[in-house]
């Protein structure tokens, strides 16, 4: 039996990058999959398309995951169309890098919103029906700067280790309906959005990390599956790194 047959997923930000490769792997091991991004376009229905052909269901939702309302809405209408939630997955992101001495009010507030606002307001929007089905797994997307921290990026490893702190209070809050949280803290995973740093700085990154290359969102969607399963049963409030051993 496949390790997530029978159980549906929520993916934020999944028409790209690791929230794709989620979904992906996801799909292989059996879930029916509802996932958002900000937009309906060709990336949401061609990983519709895929998952889909993988003999599964699958939906995207324009959705933006940083509005509450909208989130409500978008978890009211996945329960529509599936019946149920059994593994919500925080994954939607941005970064905003800069030095703090450069830093904008805006840019502060970009992304503590879409970072972690979003997972607020998707996890809230979650829970009561898992409340009522007295299960589910809640997997958000933290960072290894979440935890260690890193110059340029105040206010991503601000909203990252905020979701840390959010993830363990969630899981002490839920625990005794048998609902988990936990948090997945990548290291350098090799992504469209890693791709934008400089190939000179990716290299210094690289020579950081014990086992000398980037990972892969492969790398981290596989913890994901382990979160999302019965394997991870009597694990609630860890936040798992795939980095490496970048940080140990």
């Amino acid at each position: 039996m496949k390790l997530l047959e029978g159980k549906v997923a929520v993916i934020t930000g999944a028409a790209r990058g690791i929230g794709k490769a989620i979904a992906i792997k996801f799909a292989e091991q059996g879930a029916d999959i509802a996932f958002t991004d900000l937009v309906r376009n060709d990336d949401m229905i061609n990983l519709e398309k895929e998952l889909e052909e993988m003999g599964i269901k699958a939906k995207g939702y324009a959705s933006d995951a940083s509005n509450f309302e909208g989130s409500q809405k978008t978890i009211d209408a996945v329960i529509e169309d599936f019946g149920r939630i059994d593994a919500l997955v925080n994954n939607a992101g941005i970064t905003r890098d800069t030095l703090l001495m450069r830093m904008t009010e805006d840019q502060w507030d970009l992304v503590i919103k879409v970072n972690l606002k979003s997972v607020f307001n998707m996890t809230k929007a979650t829970q009561k029906y898992m409340l009522k089905q007295r299960s589910g797994s809640i997997i958000n997307m933290s960072s290894v700067v979440g935890v260690s921290g890193n110059a340029g990026q105040s206010n991503y490893s601000a909203s990252k280790a905020g979701i840390i702190g959010f993830t363990k209070s969630v899981a002490k809050e839920l625990g005794a309906r048998n609902i988990r949280s936990n948090a997945v803290a990548p290291g350098f995973i090799i992504t469209e959005m890693t791709a934008q740093i400089p190939e000179k700085a990716r290299e210094e990154w690289i020579k950081i990390i014990p086992m000398k290359r980037g990972g892969t969102p492969e790398d981290v969607a596989n913890t994901c599956i382990y979160l999302a399963s019965d394997l991870s049963s009597y694990v609630s409030g860890q936040v798992i790194h795939v980095c490496g051993a970048m940080n140990t």
